[in-house]
């Protein structure tokens, strides 16, 4: 059976495979993967509704939906040919202990780091992606942040756990650049003065996507970049399945074309997350997410030779 999941073994038990059926290894840290992904079931820094502890089993199941293609459309060639990935489960701790969550995801997130590995992360709700950065600036020093979302997270007046002050305390602790990074599609309240690039929605569904890519790379140079999605970042009408949806916002196609043309960057880590699938109709944010993922995944493929 490849490794890589083209032909499936028909004595293994369906979930014996996990985002678009690659493989489970619930010891990762070993094995000759080049991308982990792990699921993060934790929404107890919510602002809003909760419900995102179940974002990456809605993630996972509506994947199969995907793993049918081979070379998946705009794409010349199949992701499973040029990357190995496994899937590495969900991290587990003990409910009710967000401090708990935070000390073991980067306990995780450094292990596999240090092993040479790249992470592909499913939230949960958006706090998990400072434990992540914590993890990814130990081992790459400083990042550019790329974060797609409704709102810029920067904000001083939360707690120690909420998913609305993560780019507050990062910049912060020294983990990333804000001079360097960029908010993509921010339709609330934001503050110009913090050093973040922001493109505001009504700019980013009115400008060209060649154009705003144009800038991205302008601001991001060189820099190791981290990419973090948050679903909400999406219309209400793509992503209904998120604990703060906002109207007026970026469509799955100009984000998926945003996603595509990053290729040049130089994108050491990324997530999804904000899927909160009590709220979804007919699995459409949870398709979104995972078309998300797949495409991020996609970007490292493309840059290998064949």
């Amino acid at each position: 059976m490849s490794t890589l999941g083209h032909e499936f073994d028909n004595s293994l038990v369906s979930n014996a495979f996990g985002f678009l059926r690659f493989p489970l290894n619930f010891m990762p840290y070993d094995s000759n993967a080049e991308w982990v992904i792990t699921g993060i079931p934790f929404d107890m820094a919510t602002s809003g509704r909760a419900g995102g502890r179940h974002g990456p089993a809605a993630i996972r199941q509506v994947s199969t939906n995907l793993a049918w293609e081979g070379n998946r459309w705009p794409w010349h060639f199949d992701l499973r040919d040029r990357l190995n990935v496994v899937d590495c489960g969900d991290i587990v701790f003990n409910f009710g202990d967000a401090q708990d969550m935070s000390d073991k995801l980067q306990a995780h997130a450094e292990k596999l780091l240090m092993s040479g590995k790249h992470m592909l992360s499913f939230g949960g709700d958006h706090f998990v992606t400072l434990p992540l950065l914590r993890a990814h600036a130990k081992h790459f020093d400083k990042l550019a942040l790329v974060h797609f979302d409704a709102h810029t997270d920067t904000y001083a007046n939360g707690s120690k756990y909420d998913h609305g002050t993560m780019f507050f305390h990062a910049p912060n602790e020294g983990l990333i650049d804000p001079h360097h990074s960029v908010q993509i599609g921010i339709r609330t309240e934001f503050d110009y003065g913090n050093g973040f690039t922001v493109l505001d929605a009504a700019q980013v569904n009115d400008r060209s996507v060649e154009d705003l890519l144009t800038q991205i790379k302008q601001i991001v140079g060189d820099m190791p970049v981290y990419l973090t999605f948050d679903i909400d970042c999406l219309d209400p009408a793509f992503a209904p399945g998120t604990g703060t949806p906002v109207i007026g916002g970026l469509t799955s196609d100009r984000a998926l074309k945003l996603v595509r043309g990053m290729q040049s960057l130089n994108i050491v880590g990324m997530d999804v997350v904000e899927v909160a699938p009590a709220y979804d109709q007919s699995d459409i944010t949870a398709l979104a997410a995972a078309t998300l993922g797949l495409e991020m995944l996609y970007l490292q493929a493309a840059k290998k030779e064949v």
